[in-house]
């Protein structure tokens, strides 16, 4: 294709099909033949996209990624990664000389100086089979050659994010035959723009009309940052059936912003399109009565019930993204009033005197604790997880500016934050250099965890022993305050406050080493944050300075808290199972509770029924009371030579697998040992360190065994399917985290071992 072709004016595009310059580009150039006012713009044709990629090698990367694993299989943190890296390749590669030419021209004959805007036009995009709506990147107020440019190549990216990526595969399309052309257009500056519907999108009522109406910019209304003004009128009729006013801050909020002769310039032009295009419309316009301008057309979506993919929790994640400014408030709300009285809430549930209350006052506590956990959770799902994108966020701002070669140089930027997990670790690794330090405190520890009971209850008579060894004072004082602080909490329906001896081997395991990896790595990584920072600010430029400083506050207090909830969370729950094992302890010791019954939360109802029940009955619990345990595959479970899964830290190492699935688990973790587990979660990173590789079935560059192990210079694989299924304690692996392979048994040659 040539030049000619790769650059087409909006007026000259009339019998363009969607095939070449999309569906939105299309659209409005018919609806411009047929005397719609338009603004003037030109589309990128989708032929000068195929010569991108062909020029940049770009299909076998977009096929590399999207061919570890089915889609189907693939969690959205691997999605959402797979979309990270294709657009760093986007962003990292050139334009054609002769294509920047053509569009420095067609900018310079809308004015160099003039706000454009910048919209995708996939083909497809806009059609009555599929929408795309807001999947695909859009830029407004772009000014300039250069930036017009930049915004071609981010709109061509953002055919690969991982939004529009699930939405392909819901419409059962392949992915790897999508195309993207580009719409570009003068900005349309008006006092008012909104919305028109030709039906109603919620029903599907042909003779309902909808409009809406919002000061300024028609995209405050679509990124829901301005409540509108809203009618709905019987199209054929006329007749208006119901108006409301926006509640808006700022201007007057007490009068409508369209009279009845600019609501009916609307209606008059969804009466046209439909005539004109054979659907109803979903209008963008801006302007009033001879300023009215279309923005798009597209047909109307109708919500649809029952969908297929309403089970996908993929498809809830991905619809989690808060615009900045929506971010700044979550953040703020849950940094400065849901994590302070998430705190204060463990904090006064842990120094609640349990052993005073009667029956029914312990009733009482119980379910006070267990609707306080299920509240919490509540707030978990709805603000915390969103809450978490903030660090995503940075990274899509980080990549966008500095065009890293490493999609994930930015986690550089969110180390040495003062997180709970790193308090704890920090004083678990104090405690073991103490050990290393003082071998008859060590030989004490050896005894003491050698001698442990099968639940792991500490010795009664640790405390005296260790006033008579050189730190074990000091060493005794630590742990109190570690077990109080930092392990109250539950794990696997543990409580792990009640289990000193699983911290007292990890404490011996690490005062094994020297010198561990997370004291070799420290000091460089603060000056690599600090680096990053620096240059991050210097690529933006002074005039974007404050905007990059919230940036980084934004995903750096995410990154903080999307930890931090996990552990407050954990001790409320926790402090739950304080409270429900003491009243199992109390009907068990009354004869009204089976011995071997062994009690979870689920069961708090028939609990306190127990306690407030004066005659004395037998307590019945569901399913007999057990708890259903996971157990590991059998021995004889046949094992594929190799697993295949996301290279998630670079390195190769050998080691036998330990597979950690419960409370108990964490203590059989050995220095030197493969951790091997579902996922990675706040309570158990103070085992990474010991590990000698990490693989994990939960997938993504984010998560916490990620960042850890790249952190600590360890191999991680991740987003391995079925992967605690299939391997087991003691099997020999090979994990190569630069492949995102995991070989199971002895290597048969000595280039698997090279790094």
């Amino acid at each position: 294709m040539g030049a000619t072709e790769w650059i087409i004016s909006l007026n000259s595009a009339v019998d363009c099909p969607p095939s070449v310059i999309g569906g939105k580009a299309s659209n409005l150039s018919l609806l411009a033949g047929d005397g719609f006012r338009t603004a003037p713009g030109f589309c990128v044709a989708i032929g000068a996209y195929e010569r991108f990629l062909e020029a940049n090698g770009l299909t076998p990367v977009i096929q590399m990624e999207l061919g570890r694993k089915p889609l189907d299989q693939m969690r959205w943190e691997e999605i959402w990664d797979a979309a990270l890296r294709i657009r760093n390749r986007f962003l990292n590669s050139p334009l054609e000389k002769e294509f920047e030419r053509e569009i420095f021209s067609s900018v310079a004959e809308l004015g160099t100086d003039i706000p454009l805007a910048v919209r995708s036009s996939a083909p497809g995009e806009d059609s009555a089979e599929r929408s795309f709506a807001g999947l695909h990147e859009s830029y407004l107020n772009v000014v300039g050659p250069e930036a017009v440019c930049e915004a071609v190549r981010l709109v061509w990216a953002s055919l690969w994010s991982d939004a529009a990526l699930l939405y392909r595969k819901e419409l059962d399309l392949d992915p790897l035959k999508s195309r993207m052309a580009v719409l570009v257009q003068v900005m349309q500056e008006e006092d008012c723009s909104g919305v028109a519907f030709g039906c109603d999108p919620r029903t599907g009522d042909g003779d309902r009309a909808i409009i809406e109406a919002v000061p300024g910019a028609c995209a405050d209304l679509v990124d829901g940052n301005t409540d509108p003004d809203r009618w709905v009128f019987a199209r054929e009729a006329r007749q208006l059936i119901e108006s409301r006013l926006g509640e808006r801050v700022d201007g007057d909020g007490n009068s409508e912003l369209l009279g009845r002769g600019d609501l009916e310039a609307i209606l008059e032009w969804l009466d046209r399109i439909e005539a004109r295009m054979g659907w109803a419309p979903d209008m963008e316009w801006t302007g009033r009565r001879a300023r009215l301008t279309l923005l798009q057309a597209r047909p109307v979506t109708i919500a649809q019930a029952n969908r297929e993919n309403e089970e996908d929790e993929r498809v809830w994640y991905l619809s989690l993204r808060p615009n900045p400014d929506q971010l700044r408030k979550l953040c703020d709300r849950v940094a400065g009033e849901l994590i302070p009285e998430l705190e204060q809430a463990g904090e006064e549930l842990a120094a609640e005197d349990l052993d005073h209350l009667d029956d029914r006052e312990l009733a009482d506590c119980l379910e006070t604790r267990r609707d306080l956990v299920a509240r919490w959770k509540k707030i978990y799902w709805d603000e915390f997880i969103p809450m978490a994108h903030g660090v995503r966020y940075l990274g899509l701002y980080y990549n966008d500016v500095v065009r890293p070669d490493d999609p994930y140089e930015f986690v550089e930027l969110l180390r040495g934050e003062d997180m709970l997990a790193t308090r704890r670790n920090r004083m678990i690794r104090e405690m073991a250099r103490l050990v290393q330090e003082r071998p008859q405190l060590r030989e004490l520890l050896v005894r003491t965890v050698d001698s442990a009971s099968k639940q792991s209850e500490m010795d009664p008579a640790l405390d005296s022993a260790l006033s008579a060894v050189e730190g074990g004072q000091t060493f005794l004082a630590s742990l109190v305050e570690l077990r109080s602080l930092y392990l109250d909490i539950a794990f696997d329906g543990v409580r792990l406050a009640d289990r000193p001896n699983a911290l007292l081997r990890t404490v011996l395991e690490l005062s094994l080493s020297h010198e561990t990896r997370e004291d070799k790595g420290s000091r460089a990584e603060e000056r690599s944050a600090e680096e990053l920072e620096k240059r991050l600010l210097v690529r933006a430029g002074a005039e974007r300075e404050e905007e990059v400083r919230e940036v980084l506050r934004l995903g750096r207090l995410s990154w903080r808290l999307r930890d931090d909830d996990n552990l407050l969370v954990a001790r409320l729950e926790s402090q739950l199972l304080r409270a429900l094992e003491l009243a199992s302890e109390r009907l068990k010791g009354s004869g009204r509770l089976d011995m071997e019954a062994e009690v979870v939360p689920d069961f708090c109802g028939e609990i306190c029924g127990g306690l407030r029940d004066s005659s004395g009955g037998t307590v019945t619990l569901p399913e007999t009371g057990k708890k259903e345990g996971r157990a590991a595959p059998a021995d004889s479970a046949e094992t594929p030579r190799q697993l295949i899964g996301q290279p998630a830290s670079a390195g190769i190492a050998r080691g036998l697998v330990r597979v950690v699935r419960t409370a108990s688990d964490l203590e059989r973790f050995r220095e030197g040992e493969v951790l091997v587990c579902d996922a990675i979660q706040p309570m158990m990173t103070h085992l990474v360190p010991l590990a000698k590789a990490v693989v994990e079935r939960r997938g993504g560059m984010l998560i916490h065994g990620a960042i850890i192990a790249r952190e600590l210079g360890i191999p991680c694989v991740n987003g391995v399917s079925g992967l605690t299924d299939v391997l087991r304690d003691g099997q020999v692996v090979t994990v190569d985290g630069h492949l995102g392979i995991v070989t199971v048994g002895e290597a048969e040659f000595d280039m698997e071992l090279r790094p």
